[in-house]
């Protein structure tokens, strides 16, 4: 009998990557998300006779900056068409999209995974309309009641088609994530998949480990998280194999993922392209694309995030880990880059973005933009503690009040009388003060039970309010204790 591992999986993703424009695509309604419903359209975007669609050149740009970075050949020229179907939530009854000739072809993304470097090819890149929104009052299979909000017919889409390259759910996730980092980088997309601005289908299809030929395949509609992508693909290659393994054949249709009973469930038959009677938009001139509006677009294009997570690894001597972690956002490593620059030590730099400000502003349900503790006020911070003029207990407490209230560190600081103490006959004062009122410890320890040590430190930088100098008390602590010049000698 047939096991699954005779079989493999096939899966190729289409991406649709919601582009950041002010505005919808072919009329001048606001894109933004959240609006009452039906509050943001107009003739064009409702489909009304007679209206005639005028190209966003902002949306192109984006979409011409993204080609770049997933190293496509970009079009001279590309083409709008009109992608007939029926739908409800869809006013016109065709969708303008483009099909013969999109804006570019032929990219490819490579990323590390599982130890290996995995290399994905971009099938195509090109533009269309977003449609509207069916609102079902119920589960969509057993609702009496749809309403439809039109606010997102017209949003400018772009579509990322990949070629069948992934073979498993876990390499399909990692592969969105990528994507959607260089979007969000590129700032062309916000990557926001709870909203919708970041949706994808997958496409999936198993065949006998060791054929080239590939099955039937299934669509995936509308995933919108990473956890679902893996979950569902998983479901569906696992309910491919089963049918196979029973001598049944697999159909090909779009299933839509339920993700509280977490299966795929039949949706309609899948449409091939002729289906859909594509023809050239009428109402839109071919777009012509220049070399020197693409060499202009070129420049803007950032530093990618492997390739930036590369150099931190690099040139600041941290952890791959780190690094990954650092780069997760583009604002996110350039506010690591400010506080680096002017702060000596990197590691610690390192540990106190990712430690200390990122678990405050995870916890607040914060954004690296909303930190209210700008980069070169947390270098600042960091400056204090390499130098000694406080302690790293101290440290957290200033980085607490400086996140509550804004305040610069030197000056909670200087008005909290917080600076560390590092006078070596204060601190023996001290030490002296706790060998008198702790005979019992020092008495331990010199019997050998050096876990006393621990509780001398710690009543001594009690003693200090948090203010002396730990490495300093260490050494003067030992020294006192081994001379056993305190408390009677050995």
């Amino acid at each position: 009998m047939a096991t699954a591992t005779t079989f493999e999986a096939v899966i190729g993703l289409e991406v649709h990557a919601q582009l950041l424009t002010g505005s919808k695509i072919f009329c001048g309604c606001h894109a933004a998300f959240g609006a009452p419903p039906n509050s943001q359209t107009c003739p064009v975007c409702l489909g009304m006779p007679g209206v005639l669609p005028v190209l966003n050149r902002r949306a192109v740009e984006l979409a011409i900056k993204t080609a770049i970075a997933l190293g496509c050949e970009i079009a001279p020229w590309c083409r709008f068409a009109r992608k007939h179907y029926f739908y409800p939530d869809m006013p016109k009854n065709y969708q303008i999209s483009q099909y013969e000739l999109p804006l570019a072809r032929q990219g490819a993304i490579e990323f590390p995974i599982d130890g290996s470097s995995k290399r994905v090819r971009i099938h195509r890149v090109h533009l269309e309309e977003d449609v509207g929104k069916l609102l079902h009052a119920g589960a969509f299979q057993d609702a009496e009641v749809s309403f439809v909000d039109f606010n997102r017919s017209g949003v400018p889409l772009m579509e990322i088609v990949s070629e069948p390259d992934l073979r498993d759910p876990d390499e399909a996730a990692e592969y969105l994530r990528q994507l959607r980092s260089i979007l969000v980088y590129l700032e062309v997309c916000d990557g926001n998949m709870e909203e919708g601005s970041l949706r994808c289908d997958a496409n999936v299809s198993v065949r006998r480990a060791g054929s080239e030929e590939l099955g039937v395949k299934a669509e995936i509609k509308n995933l919108n998280s990473f956890k679902h992508v893996q979950k569902a693909l998983a479901f569906e290659i696992e309910r491919q194999i089963r049918g196979l393994e029973a001598g049944g054949r697999i159909v090909q249709e779009t299933r839509l993922w339920d993700a509280d009973r977490e299966l795929t469930a039949p949706m309609r038959s899948k449409e091939y392209a002729h289906d859909y009677r594509y023809f050239p938009e009428p109402d839109l001139a071919p777009v012509a694309v220049g070399k020197e509006w693409v060499d202009r677009l070129r420049a803007t294009v950032p530093e990618l995030p492997l390739a930036r997570r590369a150099r931190f690894a690099r040139q600041y001597g941290i952890p791959d880990y780190d690094a990954a972690v650092l780069t997760a956002s583009k604002a996110l490593a350039d506010y690591f880059e400010q506080v680096v620059a002017a702060c000596p030590e990197r590691k610690t730099a390192s540990n106190w973005v990712m430690g200390e400000l990122l678990g405050r502003l995870n916890r607040d349900g914060r954004e690296i933009q909303d930190s209210p503790i700008a980069p070169m006020e947390l270098a600042a911070l960091l400056q204090l503690l390499t130098r000694g003029t406080i302690s790293g207990k101290i440290a957290k407490a200033v980085f607490e009040e400086m996140y509550r209230t804004g305040r610069p560190a030197a000056a909670i600081v200087q008005e909290q009388g917080l600076i560390q103490i590092s006078d070596q006959d204060a601190l023996l004062r001290l030490i002296e003060e706790v060998f008198a009122q702790h005979p019992g410890p020092v008495a331990d320890y010199r019997k050998g039970k050096v876990q006393s040590f621990t509780f001398l430190v710690g009543a001594v930088m009690k003693a200090s309010r948090g203010k002396a100098n730990p490495q300093l008390i260490n050494e003067l602590l030992r020294a006192r204790l081994e001379a056993g010049t305190a408390g009677g000698s050995r």
